[in-house]
């Protein structure tokens, strides 16, 4: 896996024990998506390598700080975050009828639908049989909770499916169950243990995580494809509703009263991307996105190592760089 650069600086930042723990994590990753007979394994071990920034398994890692002599169960909890990460992902393609992840076709394209549930399922189950290895029920219920409020906001997300009326605080909330706990998670995972300030690093993360999903939502509508893997619009064209709709309905009466089932093509959900575009919302919520960013750096413990703080501000950092 080649990282991308701002995960790249991240490394740099946190110290030369890093690399080599996410080297570990990538092959206890490889060796969990396999063993599961020649189809799943299959399935699996292409939704792994498929990659992506392992920005998850990384902020375990950064929250721990100075690992422990005994670095094995740290890599565990790095890598259940992955793969509960991974599993929600295999089944989002399935409720999207999405045809490709990360530019690369999606094992429910390629192999149907039950072939993906079952993929997803398995990931989830080796998830919580690797953290359990590490004898912690406090680590089992974190990842539980962040793992449970992902179902909650993706049945949030199907709920308001094509409501153009959805609310900024319902977003919000959608975004936080999806997307920010599994990163607080992923936090608190790596501070419970070497002892650290878990709650803190919960919260920190947790606000780059939201900070997180909503650049992901203005990456939606600006693209380009080159860059997402997706057509512009993909959102519109689910009938998601995210934030810059949100915003730009409040500068653009004719989107206010849209009806999001006449986006019905690649081309008309460009033309609506365009529109959105012209109103600002893009730009305002980015900067929605880096004032979380920027409470998430102020909220950073006193008496973190100075190294740990500084890979910690340069994760935040990045979530933004990702937009620029």
């Amino acid at each position: 896996m080649t990282p991308e650069p701002a995960v790249t600086d991240v490394i740099h930042a946190g110290g030369e024990h890093l690399p080599v723990l996410l080297d570990e994590v990538e092959q206890r990753l490889i060796a969990l998506s396999g063993d599961a007979g020649p189809v799943l394994t299959a399935h699996a071990s292409s939704t792994i390598a498929a990659g992506g920034k392992r920005l998850r398994p990384l902020l375990v890692l950064l929250a721990a700080g100075d690992p422990p002599l005994d670095s094995a169960p740290l890599v565990r909890a790095a890598a259940a975050v992955e793969l509960v990460h991974s599993a929600t992902l295999v089944h989002d393609d399935v409720l999207d009828v999405a045809a490709l992840r990360r530019g690369q076709p999606t094992v429910f394209a390629t192999a149907g639908r039950g072939a993906a549930l079952c993929t997803g399922d398995l990931l989830f189950a080796r998830a919580f049989s690797e953290l359990a290895r590490n004898g912690r029920p406090d680590q089992i219920e974190v990842l539980s909770l962040a793992g449970s409020a992902l179902a909650q906001g993706e049945l949030l997300q199907r709920a308001d499916a094509w409501n153009t009326a959805v609310t900024l605080e319902r977003y919000l909330e959608r975004c936080d169950l999806k997307t920010a706990r599994l990163f607080g998670g992923a936090c608190v995972l790596g501070a419970l243990q070497t002892g650290g300030p878990h709650d803190e690093l919960g919260e920190f993360g947790a606000r780059i995580g939201l900070a997180f999903q909503l650049l992901d939502d203005v990456l939606d509508v600006s693209g380009p494809a080159e860059r997402t893997g997706k057509h512009r619009g993909t959102d519109l064209l689910d009938g998601t509703v995210t934030l810059p709709f949100i915003l730009a309905r409040e500068h653009d009466a004719e989107l206010a009263g849209l009806d999001p089932r006449t986006i019905d093509s690649p081309q008309a959900a460009e033309e609506i991307c365009d529109r959105i575009a012209a109103t600002g919302a893009l730009e305002e919520a980015r900067a929605r996105a880096l004032a979380m960013v920027d409470e998430a750096k102020a909220g950073l413990p006193a008496g973190l190592a100075d190294q740990q703080h500084f890979a910690l501000e340069v994760v935040a950092n990045g979530v933004v760089a990702r937009y620029s």
